[in-house]
């Protein structure tokens, strides 16, 4: 498969992947499907094994309800009297089993509440897949109350990217994710790691997969996602520690007993070359395998930038009884690229420089990750609709980066920059377990749908971080900004300082929420989390030893006003906290251990709209307050002080889903207002802007579908010029960025796109660390990808 587009993987394990990939094949079965798949609706809500007959749909509907504990409405005026239904048999989720229930009779069905779904009225052709497979419209979450919720029904701000929205704009980052996301941007991570930007709060820990932390600092794949969901505001209740602007959740692709075999191939500017193949089975009637894979080696618009990443995820699933579900996979994924550290800046603006120029050496700036995660999960039903579900993850990292980079901005003269090198090893094994219960009831006419979980973490680290000397206790030198690339050798040995440590991070948390409906006017959601977190920390190079443990208690609560069905109004509050070794968990001193952890208090008013069963517009309006942030006592240097730190408002619009059966949307319009409240240090003053918080940001992407073989689509980025820094010294300008693509469907089994990236040729600036590493924007790029279902 490589060598079609004409290069070989460079490493034996890049083979060893693809001979994997055919080999799990194999091992998935021998019979093979003709039709295509969309993949799974996730967020992937629990299965059931359904032996419904054909006959009655009346008494159809009340075996599903006595299966799945879901109940079934009917719209006033209607019934379903002697109408029949083909019935249902197999594995499926209850959005699936219900539409093929319902198939023939005229009527769809729609998640109107927790655990409710209503009867409509059929108004299209009707076309129902006999694997009773539904496509991702993005309008529910089993995320963010870790309960089957419709969207309008959760009181804060969500953005759902699905698998559709991934493939046509050829998302293949977090940052192409978030292009799309209200109130939230991606930092440059100094060229080696997803840093995102939520609500003014920098953050490269709050990313989970499948609801559970993944939160070593790398670039992630799309290769296997299904959906991603962006929630924004404090999420600690369902997520613990951190999420103090906000959370990423990567849904995954999983065995779930529908026929997929699909193979993407893509080539474009800049020496891009990427496979994808994605392939799922049926075993017998209780069982499901799925495996799904990458391998990618590309080039760079910036000069001597590299990189290759390749990765494969199996997935089990085995029905044991009509109400038990196990699931196992296993991923294995390795990245490895140039860290690219950007540019400098000059007077107060980024260098002007050809895009292309690299400051530093690409060669000696090497950067990579290895991920090993296992995951296994049950979920089971008891009589009287108590569900449990209990997940477990374990997961290798092993991260490593080294810069040879510009560490100061372009010097007075205009002629000369410092160069400076650096790397940096962590190794992470993360072993999670959460349990959860779920459990309608009802208290007269108010109903409750329970939440009751309890999680267990542990999280060894050992980071080791080196300096680079040009010569004798030379940490730097000086170059001239027309040629900035440096080719002198750079030795790596620890300083004084460099850090060398071992951390053991513990976890115990309980947690309890109740979704309330009071009637179908007023609901309310209400949660309190507690956490137990602990650290015990050794510094090799001194022999130290540290330890600090937090008792956390943090509190959701949230109304939400529906005035009819489609339409709800919600008002929030929320309280997350950042531990003083939380954020990564490699660093913890002697003054900080005893320190209180940062708090985040987010109040939040929001609307959410369904103008049609696939369209939904938001809003929000939000206030976020940063408090207990450390500065140094003015009159005692020694001690240290706990003070508010900084405020974020903003306003948050979105619009996603389909204007007509051939226009999709997918919007975004953010206002956010960010300042340092207290003088934090000498260079983070009161009343200085966040950094990388645009005041506006506006995006929309249209596709317009002509026929059923050919479709366009159109982007429109625009972002507000921003500080790189709290310093407020350095200013990004802002841009206008536009993106096309074609999409023709070629034959029934394969299907062309052609995207084409900042169309104009706009010179711009994608991002920044801090005031000397700025990353300049792509020039136009085309890619054109080819996909194959068989």
């Amino acid at each position: 498969m490589f060598r079609i587009f004409g290069w070989a993987p460079r490493r034996a394990a890049a083979v060893r992947a693809a001979m994997c990939v055919a080999a799990a094949w194999l091992l998935l079965g021998t019979g093979v499907s003709a039709a295509s798949s969309r993949g799974s609706a996730a967020p992937r809500p629990p299965t059931y094994r359904f032996d419904i007959p054909a006959g009655s749909l009346e008494s159809a509907l009340s075996q599903f309800t006595q299966l799945t504990g879901a109940s079934v409405a009917t719209p006033s005026g209607t019934t379903v009297d002697g109408l029949a239904t083909p019935g249902v048999a197999g594995v499926f989720t209850a959005d699936q089993a219900l539409l093929q229930l319902l198939a023939g009779t005229g009527f769809t069905a729609r998640l109107t509440s927790v655990g409710v779904y209503t009867l409509e009225v059929r108004v299209t052709a009707e076309q129902v897949e006999v694997t009773g497979q539904i496509a991702d419209r993005g309008n529910a979450t089993a995320t963010a109350t870790k309960t089957y919720t419709p969207l309008r029904d959760v009181p804060q701000a969500v953005t759902v990217i699905t698998h559709a929205m991934i493939a046509e704009q050829s998302m293949q980052s977090m940052a192409d994710v978030v292009r799309y996301v209200p109130g939230i941007g991606m930092a440059q991570g100094e060229g080696n790691r997803d840093t995102a930007i939520f609500r003014g709060n920098s953050s490269t820990s709050d990313f989970f997969v499948d609801g559970v932390r993944d939160d070593v600092q790398y670039f992630r794949d799309l290769y296997n996602v299904e959906r991603i969901e962006a929630l924004k505001g404090p999420n600690a209740m369902i997520f613990g520690r951190g999420g103090a602007g906000g959370v990423i959740n990567r849904a995954t692709r999983q065995a779930d007993w529908t026929s997929t075999h699909e193979a993407t191939m893509q080539i474009g500017s800049f020496d891009n070359r990427r496979a994808t193949i994605d392939l799922g089975q049926r075993l017998g009637s209780a069982a499901a395998g799925r495996v799904t894979a990458l391998y990618e080696n590309s080039g760079s618009y910036r000069e001597g930038a590299e990189l290759e990443r390749y990765g494969i995820n199996p997935t089990f699933a085995a029905s044991l009884t009509p109400s038990t579900v196990v699931r196992v996979g296993y991923e294995y994924f390795h990245d490895e690229r140039t860290a690219d550290r950007g540019i400098p800046s000059f007077d107060g603006t980024p260098f002007r420089t050809d895009p292309s120029t690299f400051f530093g050496d690409p060669a000696q700036s090497p950067t990579h990750v290895t991920v090993n995660a296992l995951t296994a999960g049950l979920e089971h039903r008891f009589a009287g609709g108590l569900m449990l579900r209990n997940r477990t993850r374990f997961a290798d990292y092993g991260k490593f980066y080294q810069n040879v980079y510009a560490n100061s901005t372009v010097r007075p003269d205009g002629q000369t920059v410092s160069i400076g090198a650096y790397n940096n090893a962590t190794d992470r094994r993360n072993l999670f377990n959460q349990t959860d219960l779920n459990l309608s009831a009802a208290t007269g006419a108010i109903r409750h749908t329970l939440l009751v979980g309890a999680e267990f973490g542990r999280q060894a680290t050992d980071n080791l971080r080196h300096t680079g000397y040009f010569g004798e206790d030379v940490t730097s030198v000086i170059v001239p900004v027309i040629a900035p690339r440096v080719t002198a050798p750079v030795v790596f040995r620890q300083s004084a300082t460099d850090a060398d440590n071992h951390g053991i991070a513990t976890t115990a948390a309980v947690y309890a929420q109740d979704q309330i409906l009071f009637s179908k006017h007023l609901q309310a959601v209400v949660g309190l989390r507690y956490d137990n977190f602990q650290i015990d920390f050794r510094n090799n190079r001194t022999g130290a030893l540290l330890a600090s443990e937090d008792h956390l208690f943090a509190p959701r609560a949230g109304l939400i006003v529906k005035p009819v069905e489609s339409l709800s109004f919600y008002t929030s509050y929320s309280l997350a906290y950042v531990p003083r070794a939380g954020e990564q968990l490699s660093s913890l001193s002697l003054s900080s251990a005893a320190l209180e952890p940062e708090e985040f208090r987010n109040y939040e008013v929001g609307a959410k709209w369904d103008a049609r069963p696939d369209l939904s517009l938001t809003a929000a309006i939000y206030r976020l307050d940063r408090t207990n942030v450390v500065v140094p006592d003015p009159v005692d240097p020694t001690r240290s002080l706990l003070v508010d730190g900084q405020r974020t408002r903003g306003l948050e619009l979105g619009i996603t889903g389909r204007v007509t059966s051939a226009w999709r949307v997918m919007g975004a319009y953010a206002y956010q207002d960010g300042t340092i409240t207290q003088d934090l240090s000498s260079t983070m003053r009161n009343g200085a802007s966040l950094a990388q918080l645009p005041a506006h940001t506006v995006s929309l992407w249209n596709r317009y579908d002509f026929n059923s073989t050919w479709g366009a689509a159109v982007g429109l980025v625009h972002r507000d010029e921003m500080f790189a820094s709290t310093d407020n010294t350095v200013t990004l300008p802002g841009f206008t960025r536009a993106d096309v693509a074609v999409f023709a469907n070629l034959t029934p089994h394969l299907r062309a796109q052609v995207n084409v990236e900042n169309v104009f040729d706009e010179d711009y600036y994608a991002s920044a660390h801090n005031n000397f590493n700025i990353t300049p924007g792509s020039p136009r790029a085309v890619r054109v990808a080819l996909t194959t279902s068989f």
